[in-house]
């Protein structure tokens, strides 16, 4: 088990992407959060096993309206959730 910072950058806000998000997220059994940056970019802490995180990864290009430009997965200090939610500033 490992938890991934992921960073999307694109057209990925106000398009309904935090929730797709966590769609796939809860279906391939992560935990995790996905929250908006005030710089226009989507920012998801994902925990789970590292073929799970690859799969989510690929599949996140399929949410509708969200267009991805560019993906960027680093390791982060592992990190226990309870479920994946979505954070509202």
């Amino acid at each position: 088990m490992k938890t991934m910072e992921i960073l999307f950058s694109g057209k990925v806000q106000k398009v309904g992407f935090r929730a797709c998000v966590k769609n796939v997220g809860q279906n391939l059994g992560l935990v995790g959060e996905v929250e908006n940056l005030p710089d226009g970019r989507v920012r998801a802490l994902v925990t789970g096993e590292e073929v799970i995180i690859e799969k989510f990864l690929a599949m996140v290009y399929s949410c509708p309206r969200a267009i991805i430009r560019e993906i960027s997965a680093t390791e982060y200090v592992f990190t226990e959730f309870s479920d994946f939610s979505v954070r509202r500033e």
